[in-house]
């Protein structure tokens, strides 16, 4: 039987691919359990619209990632932290704060998870932060660590 695939299932295949599986596993496991459908041409029909439209989505996020990678590009942050003598942070500046500085200096919101830095920030000084806005789409931002 011939059945279109609801959800990846290990060992079996994975979402939206049409399969042939025994009647009796597509019956009482696949079907009952809402894991797949059957294959005729309405259900065929909606997977590829549905496939088209995920592709659609896929190539508008990958068209504003790649403004958003051009706005931020050498973008300039000036963060302000408590140091104590020798230019040494109370604490760290993390990436929730570069975040929080990025959207507040140039209104655009990042997850904090997509920041990464080379190394963690302890001291006055200027430092680069790499955003990771889509696969492959990256931009380089420089921090400017200053004291409050």
């Amino acid at each position: 039987m011939k059945v279109l695939l609801e959800q990846d299932i290990k060992g079996t295949g994975k979402k939206g691919e049409v399969i042939d599986v025994s009647d009796g596993y597509a019956r009482n496991y696949l079907l009952p359990r809402k894991l797949a459908t059957p294959a005729d041409a309405a259900a065929l029909n909606a997977a590829n619209i549905a496939k088209s439209a995920a592709a659609q989505r896929r190539f508008q996020a990958s068209v504003s990632a790649r403004d958003a990678a051009k706005r931020l590009e050498g973008a300039v942050l000036t963060v302000k932290a408590r140091a104590g003598e020798n230019g040494r942070l109370f604490g760290a500046v993390t990436v929730k704060e570069i975040a929080a500085a990025l959207k507040e200096q140039r209104g655009v919101d990042i997850d904090k998870k997509k920041i990464s830095l080379s190394e963690p920030i302890h001291a006055l000084g200027d430092y680069t932060a790499r955003v990771s806005l889509f696969e492959n789409t990256f931009a380089s931002v420089q921090i400017l660590v200053r004291e409050l």
